[in-house]
Formats: structure tokens, sequence, C-alpha cells
């Protein structure tokens, strides 16, 4: 035989080597051993539209999500988690409640996150980021007008690049002042992924983009909103009416949108 697993016994008995424990059984050790349940959290490996993910989850909160595609194991997902929070990862089979709709639908209101070692400000951001609508961009600015205080848009991106909770908190949903999509810590490719899915129209926003445009109007309504809003995909091309700012749409007599509430970018 040639498989590393496999041996004789020199009996002619086959001998083969231990199979992996089945999912959860260390997590159902630790519980009969009296091990309280916030030494640890438990993950599960969920499919989504844009792959398979870990989702870590403990004391009733998602702690962690990542694509299975970045680790080369579930063991790289579990040290990664370990060196974030201290805390071990053990894997089971059944998802914390509300996740497979989250993923189903990209809306997570009935999530409860426990973003770990991250400052109140970061906290603060990666909860305003979960108000951005399915499949729209919003500015850093925007966003920092969110979160109030004195949040600069540096920060909010900075807080989106430490995102523990990727593809569930959608940081992707994030751009910059120009409208292009921002860096938000997620692998080029991966992060345009989830906006195609949201159907996010990115030719139409480089195109604007390219025009110094990072709002856009419609010559009916007299209404200027961020490009991807939903009432703004819906101006048909010949009623589109580009802005570089809020201040030029004021001053050109259009109104800002009460649904995507656009403020000055530039």
């Amino acid at each position: 035989m040639n498989d590393a697993d496999d041996s004789d016994g020199g009996d002619g008995r086959l001998l083969v080597g231990p199979e992996p424990a089945p999912a959860g059984f260390a997590a159902l050790i630790l519980e009969r051993a009296g091990v309280p349940a916030h030494r640890y959290d438990r993950y599960a490996q969920v499919e989504s539209p844009v792959g398979p993910l870990y989702v870590a989850h403990g004391r009733g909160a998602v702690t962690a999500s990542a694509a299975v595609e970045w680790y080369d194991c579930p063991a790289g997902f579990e040290e990664a988690h370990r060196a974030r929070t201290g805390r071990s990862a053990l894997p089971v089979e059944k998802p914390p409640p509300g996740l497979l709709g989250a993923l189903r639908t990209g809306r997570d209101r009935l999530l409860r996150y426990e973003f770990g070692p991250v400052s109140a400000t970061q906290r603060a951001v990666l909860e305003a980021v979960r108000a951005i609508p399915f499949g729209q961009l919003r500015p850093a600015v925007w966003l920092a007008r969110e979160v109030g205080g004195a949040v600069t848009p540096a920060e909010v991106l900075g807080a989106a690049r430490a995102n523990p909770a990727a593809v569930l908190v959608p940081t992707h949903r994030l751009c910059l002042a120009d409208g292009r999509p921002a860096d938000c810590g997620l692998p080029s490719g991966f992060a345009r992924r989830l906006r195609e899915r949201e159907g996010v129209d990115e030719e139409r926003v480089d195109r604007l983009v390219r025009a110094g445009a990072c709002l856009l109007g419609s010559a009916t309504t007299r209404i200027f909103c961020y490009p991807t809003c939903a009432h703004a995909r819906r101006i048909t091309g010949r009623h589109e009416v580009p802005f570089a700012s809020a201040g030029q749409a004021g001053a050109a007599g259009f109104r800002p949108c009460l649904s995507c509430r656009p403020v000055t970018v530039r």
C-alpha cells in the first residue's frame, strides 16, 4: 500500500489511521467537562453567494467571518482567530441563528456582533457600515457623518480595513470621495465579486468618475443622489445630470435625495 495513513499490521490486517473528529465533537467535550462557553468560540463553514465562509460565533454574537479560500485549511482560520481574540474557535455544524438569511439577502440587521479588541471608534464605524443599503456605495465622509463626533474619513477607511466580519459587515460598500470603490481590506477581486453580486454597476460609476462627477441628478425630478442609490439607478441616460459636488447640485436648483442623503464630498 502507498497510502501513508494505511499500513500492514504484520499479520495481513490493514491498519487505518485515525479519522478526524466530527464537527462539534470538541465543543461537546468541553461542554460536558464544564468549561464555560465564554472561554471559546464556535465556527461553522457555510455557503454564501460568493463562496464558502468560515463564521465564528459565541455568547450569542458573530465574532468573525472570512472566506474559506483565504486559508489553506481550517487550522489557518482557527490560528488567525486565536491571534486576534485570544480565544480558540472550535468547529461545529450548526451556524448561528439568522446567519443563513443574512447571507441570502445581504441584510444582517438581525445579527449581533462582538468585534473583539477594537477601539470605540472602530466599533462605531463597523456598526454604521451596516446601514449602507444592499447594492449601494457610500463615501467615507458620509459614514463619518453617520458616526458623528470627530471621526474622519481616514479613520472610517482604517476601521473598514480591520473589519473582522468580512462579507457580513459590508465594508465593501464604502467608496472614495470621487465615487470609486474604496480599499476595504479585502482582496480586490473578492470585493468586486461582492459588489457584482449586489448589482453595483461599477462601469457606470467609473464613467461618472472619469467625467469628474460623484453625484447624479435627475432632470425630471430635480433631485440628486449618489450614483448607486436605488433612485439614481432608475434615471435614464438622457435625464442624467452629473455633478461634482452637492454644492454644485444645489446651485443648479437640485435638492438632495431623502433616501441616500448625499453630503458635500468635494
